[in-house]
């Protein structure tokens, strides 16, 4: 210090400081109470210069005794402000090469046991190990890298652990480590992937299906089964859910109906009604099929009792009665009962009573009866149960003559004589019983049938038969050839008779009991084919009941019935189905009685494209970008991803591209990278707002901050993942040119700007 500050410091009533070249003086010791003597000088001064130093640099001695001199002389004074900051700064030049030693003391042999002596610049120094701080020399202490947390330290799905010196990370349960080692530091982008424990079979048990999630699993029953004593979907460890076959048990009665056939109880299933004998339904609401929740739809056919009507009963050629029953009744086969009693007039006796059956679906039935010549019946008619009717009766007289005593002239002759009077009458559905007007076998006829058989829900459908039937026998039974669930006439003519001799009765035949679709299955995923077994090139109808659901969307419900009409023995039909979807199809030909049922499942397509706010920032901050959820209309929705890629590479941008770079990949730079992701179930169904490059992690991606004044484009993708299949859908979100700091880079500069200002201001504070 040159004499005029020396003259200026005695001015100022205080002592010149020391010469540079001398120690520093140490403060006198603190005197008791009342002793008189000067209080040293403060202490501030060295505190702030360790805490300037930090814990691994000692803060020289600049007023304590440890340069082996005296104190400050007495009465001095307080030093000025300048030379306390000169003495600060010796302080810190002897800090800082009090670390290198003194002449003939071995610096390294000073070190702390976790730490290492290097040399720089000519000069020893101690420094801690890695995973160590402290001075090097009296301390090392153990740094804990892991109370950052395992999600910054070690990535999403770890748990962190602290080791002397370093630290190693675990993935949970669920996961593995990218090396697939069961340790690992992430400093070589190691990091914990999801496992696919769907990959192992028989996970969920019969009937159940697996599907990954991240982190775990849970198990969906498939088609067919339902869950049991627990929720869906489920865990096999921690549920005690369980898939059981759908078994919808015994269908519901219909009151006066009965079920044609054989059936099973398992989901698809159908079982069809009729009314019984003496009732009648539309021919609405007669299948009841074993639905996805186990039980039968509620039949809707209704049985309705039958009153047959006979009315005009009526004699023709002698010996034969015809009568009408009620019209607008829907026609059926009825068994008629016909109770004969004849007495002749002269004795008063029964000669003849016999009861005939007649069955025929005709609205005016006829039948020619085995009757004695001469001979006064009642003939009363009336249905068979279970029908129930009020019996119609007429009497008459036979014609015949008498003999010279007055009796009835009855000839043997006459009774064999064959008049070609006959009648039909119908059993076991497709078989004709036709019976003579002869009571003994007469000389042979020939009957000519010509039948025509038509099905009413087909246009072109059309069966001709005709043949010639040779018998002399008094009743004789001729069995047809007929084809299933169709309406038959049949007509009947005495062929080589002088008169004309003709009947026509009506058959419909019921639906074949026995299985006609075969060899049911799909091709090109939607369209199905079958073989008929039935006689090619006869029309036949069929029926396609199409029930379609989802399991990751409840609500759903697909539905469609229609028929389709071919002569093929191998039709063909292509399905307009839902993408993502479990459809059960029913296949029924309308000549049989049982169905045919297959289950097919659809493959997603891709997902809805993003609804996105469309944004460009020209240089200024990116703002906060909104996520709308997505409708699952084509499949289950898997995961949005938040992809960031150079804004030249916006053309060529691939989105179902199966490489999903993290920003920590080599290529990250050049290719791009995603930002974010988010699982659709993590997604509100309200929008939810995410700000590119808040350092923070979504999923397994880092969020890192733009480069300031590169070009990006922020592509917002959807990811939709089933049955191993995986499709995606992209919306650009931003167009980013000259990047500069997001709003929320620009708070965080701010409040760190504001905080050194903050730390000057509080050091001057202290210098003054």
């Amino acid at each position: 210090m040159n004499e005029e500050a020396s003259a200026q410091a005695g001015r100022a009533g205080q002592s010149p400081p020391p010469p540079r070249h001398l120690r520093v003086p140490s403060p006198p010791q603190r005197s008791s109470a009342g002793s008189g003597q000067a209080s040293p000088l403060p202490a501030a001064p060295a505190a702030l210069s360790r805490r300037r130093l930090g814990p691994q640099e000692e803060t020289p001695a600049l007023w304590e005794g440890r340069s082996g001199m005296g104190p400050w002389p007495r009465g001095a004074g307080r030093p000025p402000r300048r030379l306390l900051r000169l003495l600060l700064l010796l302080g810190l030049a002897r800090g800082v090469t009090g670390a290198h030693g003194v002449e003939g003391v071995d610096i390294c042999a000073t070190c702390h046991e976790h730490a290492t002596c290097k040399q720089r610049e000519g000069k020893k120094m101690c420094i801690c190990k890695y995973g160590f701080v402290g001075n090097g020399r009296t301390q090392c202490v153990d740094k804990n890298e892991c109370q950052l947390g395992a999600t910054v330290v070690c990535g999403n799905h770890t748990s962190c652990h602290n080791t002397p010196g370093g630290f190693y990370c675990i993935c949970l349960e669920g996961y593995r480590a990218t090396n697939n080692n069961e340790t690992f530091i992430p400093n070589d982008g190691t990091f914990c992937t999801d496992i696919d424990e769907c990959e192992v079979s028989g996970l969920c048990g019969q009937g159940g299906r697996c599907v990954n999630t991240h982190g775990s699993f849970e198990c969906h029953c498939g088609d067919g089964y339902v869950p049991k004593s627990g929720p869906e979907p489920f865990h096999p460890t921690r549920d005690a859910t369980s898939c059981t076959e759908i078994d919808c048990g015994i269908p519901p009665e219909v009151p006066d109906a009965y079920i044609v056939g054989n059936y099973t109880s398992t989901l698809g299933s159908q079982v069809r009604y009729t009314c019984k004998e003496g009732f009648f339904g539309g021919p609405e609401g007669t299948v009841s099929s074993c639905t996805a929740l186990g039980t039968w739809e509620s039949p809707r056919l209704n049985c309705q009792e039958i009153i047959t009507e006979i009315n005009a009963l009526s004699v023709f050629n002698n010996t034969c009665v015809r009568w009408q029953i009620n019209p607008g009744r829907i026609n059926s086969t009825t068994v008629y009962v016909v109770h004969i009693v004849g007495h002749r007039v002269d004795p008063v006796e029964s000669v003849h009573e016999e009861t005939v059956n007649l069955t025929t679906d005709s609205r005016s039935p006829a039948v020619c009866l085995d009757l004695y010549q001469g001979t006064n019946y009642t003939v009363s008619v009336s249905t068979a149960p279970p029908r129930r009717s009020v019996p119609a009766r007429i009497g008459f007289q036979t014609a015949g003559g008498r003999d010279s005593e007055g009796e009835t002239d009855i000839k043997e002759e006459d009774l064999s004589e064959d008049d070609g009077i006959f009648n039909i009458s119908i059993f076991n559905e497709a078989c004709l019983k036709l019976n003579r007007h002869s009571r003994k076998v007469g000389p042979d006829q020939i009957y000519q049938f010509k039948i025509v058989g038509r099905r009413g829900y087909l246009n072109d459908f059309y069966h001709a038969v005709s043949f010639n039937f040779t018998t002399g026998e008094r009743a004789s039974v001729v069995c047809l050839d007929l084809y299933p669930a169709t309406d038959y006439t049949v007509n009947i003519t005495l062929l080589g008779s002088p008169e004309p001799h003709s009947v026509q009765v009506m058959i419909t035949t019921a639906p074949a009991v026995k299985q006609t679709i075969s060899d049911i299955s799909i091709f090109n995923e939607t369209c199905v084919r079958w073989r008929n077994t039935k006689i090619a090139g006869i029309e036949e109808m069929y029926l396609l009941h199409i029930q379609g659901q989802r399991w990751y969307q409840k609500e759903f419900a697909h539905e469609v019935t229609f028929n389709v009409t071919t002569r093929s023995q191998a039709p063909e039909m292509c399905l307009d189905l839902r993408p993502g979807t479990n459809y059960s199809v029913s296949i029924q030909a309308l000549s049989s009685a049982r169905p045919a049922v297959i289950s097919l499942t659809t493959q997603i397509t891709e997902p809805p494209l993003p609804e996105v706010d469309f944004f460009t920032v020209h240089g200024g901050p990116l703002p906060r970008l909104k996520l709308r959820k997505a409708q699952e209309s084509n499949g289950p929705i898997s995961s949005y991803q938040v992809l960031v890629v150079p804004l030249a590479l916006q053309s060529t941008f691939s989105c179902d591209s199966q490489g999903a770079a993290s920003f920590f990949s080599n290529a990250s730079d050049a290719n791009g990278y995603v930002a974010a992701e988010l699982l659709a179930r993590d997604v509100p169904e309200e929008a939810m707002e995410i700000a590119v490059g808040d350092r923070l992690y979504y999923g397994k991606y880092y969020n890192a901050p733009l480069k300031i004044g590169n070009d990006y484009c922020i592509i917002l993708r959807i990811i939709s993942e089933w049955n191993k299949v995986r499709r995606c859908s992209c919306a650009v979100w931003a167009q980013v040119k000259d990047s500069s700091l997001t709003l929320q880079q620009m708070a965080g500069v701010g409040l760190g700007s504001m905080a050194v200002v903050i730390v000057l201001a509080f050091l001057s504070f202290l210098a003054a």
